[in-house]
């Protein structure tokens, strides 16, 4: 670590140590007490510190906390939060509660070991009283420790454990908490892919907003949360899953997309024999797409995901361009089947080298990621518009240089075509259904499922309802995708675009 990395940590550690108002306990397993440590050792730790504890034995551990089917997740966490901040509470209320505001800090982490090498990563997280007796508020954390060795790994554990309670105690924006996160860290040390805010200090936040800041702030490369809001660390969802992933924009979701889910989803299943329940389905969408009128309209975006959240999706957002960075993203979580779901344009797209210049191997090296291990294509047919035929992933023309290679993956059964499908969904595409919309012209309402447009039309979604004076510009804008995406042609010119 630098002395400039060491100073600033200190200098927050020092200024919550001088804070007459904070007092709590550390609870801390797993990789030493590298956050407590960094309060005693600038001093004046005995005006903060309750009582520091690690129960590394399970045997010690169960009878504290409880038995647990993984020690380091997310459920074992709340038990540790839960049960040392009802100690502070019994035990300390009485005498300082009116004087005190006071907090747990507790983390539990697999870090790099001698004997094993598997992910290092933990859940961190703070339970804390705004004001003296006031009801506490949380925040919690998952984060991947991404150094090489035990010792850097837990000089940066103790760093963003500073930094998550320096940030909850001063900073008043949860913004401003998460761009704080990796303060005094290099880049590449460590990765925060899940973050919740509760209790009364963060009645008014959307975590689901914050996943994506996450995101968009270069802490992780994609975050998710369930059809409920509820963010949630991908490895809890993913865990021994099968997974099949649909690309899109969604704004808004059509006949078009549910019907290219709902057949790739038969043939996934019924080629992978998984049942049902072993199948996570992820509504994906790229950063890029939510950037495409150049910054984050969080209005916008909030719309997407409620109404995909009405539909009972759980959501993917993410960083990643290409399909391939895609795969390997999925693949560093399972190793059953993985389906990517993608209109015939998204298919011309990857077969596009421009997308591949700054691979060594080029598209050669992308295709070798893209399909390494149990992943497979699913696409959904499209209509040619200059014949009005049926074009089907089977029947693409890719380049001449490419043939070869297309064929082998067609071959080797790398990439199916979705046959079950109404092909009168082919001619509705989402940029025709928003210009509609925005246009107040109801024949958007024939493109979309029933809920969708209930969703919609009861909250506004997309400027319906609404005198629109850019709305014939947006129609004309909209054509133009359009065009672009019957076309093949990537409308955005720097990653795959979404089809759905």
């Amino acid at each position: 670590m630098t002395a400039e990395m060491d100073v600033g940590t200190n200098k927050k550690a020092l200024q919550i140590n001088l804070d007459a108002k904070r007092y709590g306990t550390f609870a801390e397993i797993g990789a030493g007490q590298e956050v407590a440590r960094r309060f005693f050792l600038v001093g004046g730790a005995s005006g903060t510190i309750a009582k520091t504890m690690s129960a590394y034995d399970m045997t010690f551990s169960d009878a504290i906390y409880g038995p647990t089917d993984r020690y380091v997740g997310r459920v074992r966490l709340g038990t540790m939060l839960d049960h040392e901040y009802q100690l502070l509470i019994e035990r300390l209320d009485q005498k300082l509660g009116a004087e005190r505001a006071f907090f747990v800090f507790a983390d539990t982490v697999a870090a790099r070991s001698f004997r094993y090498h598997n992910e290092s990563h933990g859940w961190l997280g703070i339970r804390f009283q705004t004001e003296c007796r006031s009801e506490p508020s949380q925040i919690i954390i998952h984060v991947r420790m991404l150094d090489d060795t035990y010792i850097a790994q837990q000089e940066a554990l103790g760093v963003i454990g500073v930094n998550l309670i320096y940030g909850a105690f001063y900073h008043c924006k949860p913004e401003e908490l998460i761009s704080s996160l990796p303060e005094n860290l290099a880049p590449g040390r460590i990765e925060v892919d899940m973050i919740k805010f509760s209790g009364p200090a963060f009645c008014d936040v959307d975590n689901r907003l914050m996943s994506l800041q996450l995101v968009s702030r270069n802490l992780t490369d994609a975050v998710m949360f369930r059809a409920d809001g509820e963010t949630v660390q991908p490895a809890e969802v993913f865990y021994k899953k099968a997974i099949l992933v649909e690309r899109g924009s969604f704004r808004p979701v059509t006949y078009a997309t549910n019907d290219m889910l709902d057949g790739a989803r038969r043939k996934f299943l019924a080629e992978s024999r998984c049942d049902e329940t072993d199948l996570v389905v992820l509504m994906e969408m790229t950063l890029e797409n939510l950037l495409a009128e150049g910054q984050l309209n969080h209005a916008d975006f909030l719309a997407r995901v409620d109404i995909l959240g009405a539909l009972g999706r759980t959501v993917l957002i993410s960083k990643f361009g290409e399909y391939y960075k895609l795969a390997a993203y999925l693949a560093r979580y399972t190793n059953k089947m993985r389906g990517l779901v993608m209109g015939v344009p998204s298919l011309l797209e990857i077969f596009d080298e421009k997308y591949y210049v700054n691979l060594e191997g080029g598209i050669l090296e992308a295709i070798g990621r893209m399909f390494k291990g149990a992943l497979k294509l699913y696409v959904y047919p499209m209509i040619d518009e200059r014949t009005g035929n049926i074009v089907t992933a089977t029947q693409i023309e890719v380049a001449p240089n490419l043939k070869s290679l297309f064929k082998y993956l067609i071959d080797n059964n790398y990439i199916a075509e979705i046959t079950d499908f109404h092909p009168d969904y082919l001619r509705i595409h989402p940029p025709d259904a928003l210009a509609s919309l925005q246009q107040n012209d109801e024949n958007w309402e024939t493109m979309v499922p029933p809920e969708v447009a209930e969703i919609i039309k009861q909250r506004g979604f997309f400027g319906y309802g609404s005198d629109v004076v850019l709305a014939e510009k947006n129609g004309q804008d909209s054509e133009a995708n359009r065009r672009d995406f019957m076309a093949g042609t990537p409308v955005s010119r720097s990653s795959h675009t979404a089809t759905s």
